[in-house]
């Protein structure tokens, strides 16, 4: 994970080098996860272009491999409890129990993987123009050791409906929104950072210079200074131009 004082002090220093301008501590939370948000979404596309590329053995050069470390820290499995009412499974923000971020937090269901019931994979989900057909016939009907399920809206629905209980799920977590937390010094009115309240980035640190080049780009706007916006931007495509080849 990436200390969220460590860029904001950075992003500070670069931005006072030549006197360019400042931004608050709320201005950095929300760029700064804005900015977290942009390479996370970016794995998915990346993984999905180095699948199509031939890869090397190298133990550390492997970018396929590289990648999927780098989703380490979204990966999630949580038990998901049975909605009596609605008679349904919600997908709705649940408790962390083993990710590397503060336990008794929340969870954001950003990308669902695989549902377990009783710790057998289900494979992939019905599709609702499939459903009536799949119960319809003697041969598919789903049974309590062969169940099927729907996922639409962030909801689950098994069948046989006596399935009530046992489902588990695989998916990945949505970044939490970072937070550069501060007490003020009451002689000088001065930002105290206060790692006790704050949030840290998620990602792996091998994302810290482009995430700090994605913030730059982000206050240049703020400050109103294309030159930054544009030397950022740029370094980050060219970044990004060199990982994809």
């Amino acid at each position: 994970m990436i200390n969220v004082n460590s860029v904001y002090q950075t992003v500070l220093l670069i931005l006072n080098q030549q006197q360019r301008g400042y931004i608050t501590p709320d201005e950095f939370n929300k760029i700064g996860t804005q900015a977290q948000l942009n390479i996370f979404e970016a794995y998915a596309s990346d993984l999905n272009q180095q699948y199509r590329l031939q890869q090397n053995d190298t133990e550390y050069a492997n970018r396929i491999k590289n990648i999927e470390e780098k989703l380490q820290f979204f990966q999630r499995t949580a038990p998901i409890p049975y909605d009596a009412v609605a008679a349904n499974f919600p997908l709705l923000d649940f408790a962390v129990i083993d990710a590397p971020v503060v336990v008794g937090t929340t969870d954001t269901l950003y990308r669902l993987g695989s549902v377990f019931y009783r710790d057998y994979d289900l494979g992939q989900y019905v599709q609702p123009n499939e459903l009536k057909q799949l119960i319809l016939s003697p041969l598919t009907q789903p049974t309590d050791k062969f169940p099927i399920y729907t996922y639409e809206n962030n909801v689950l629905r098994l069948y046989p409906s006596s399935i009530q209980s046992g489902i588990s799920i695989a998916y990945l977590a949505k970044p939490q929104n970072i937070l550069w937390g501060f007490t003020t010094d009451p002689a000088t009115g001065a930002y105290l950072y206060d790692s006790g309240t704050s949030i840290q980035f998620n990602l792996d640190v091998t994302e810290q210079d482009e995430l700090i080049m994605r913030i730059l780009a982000y206050a240049g706007v703020i400050i109103q200074d294309p030159s930054i916006v544009q030397t950022a931007s740029q370094a980050i495509a060219n970044q990004d131009n060199n990982e994809k080849q």
